[in-house]
């Protein structure tokens, strides 16, 4: 190939928008506030993810037992059910990374460890970055399953 060709083909590959690290990895969200839950779906769909939103707790354990998640953000505080509660029944069914979001996580002290959360994000000017850090972390450091890794491999190639 000469320099010429080399460079043209160079130059298609640089005009395709990149592929998002989390392309193709579900994400289970669940927060009883639809606004806050919107606006994070939105920012997850953007990082690439394919994004199940629930409103309540028991709608999250129904689309987690019919679906598989990569990872899963919820809310702490909810009617019904609390994120510490959800996480126990989430993980009596399969083990899978949680992030727990709370307005409340500095004041009530929520961690990982009285939580069961693999990180505790506050609800705060930071919480965008922090929860997207998490998230990614959690989602893109286990193996991917297999399922995953197939939709991954569709939607790139």
């Amino acid at each position: 190939m000469n320099g010429v060709l080399l460079c043209e083909a160079f130059s298609q590959e640089m005009k395709k928008p990149p592929t998002p690290p989390a392309a193709g990895l579900r994400l289970l969200l669940v927060d009883d506030n639809s606004i806050g839950l919107s606006a994070r779906r939105v920012i997850f769909l953007g990082e690439g993810y394919q994004v199940t939103a629930c409103t309540r707790p028991d709608q999250a354990i129904r689309e987690f037992e019919s679906s598989t998640f990569d990872v899963v953000v919820t809310d702490y505080r909810m009617p019904d059910m609390n994120g510490v509660e959800l996480i126990a029944a989430l993980r009596a069914i399969r083990p899978v990374p949680v992030v727990m979001l709370s307005s409340v996580a500095e004041v009530v002290g929520l961690t990982e460890a009285n939580t069961g959360a693999d990180a505790v994000v506050p609800k705060n000017s930071h919480e965008i970055g922090n929860m997207v850090r998490a998230v990614n972390r959690l989602a893109l450091k286990k193996p991917v399953s297999s399922q995953a890794a197939k939709r991954a491999r569709k939607k790139a190639g």
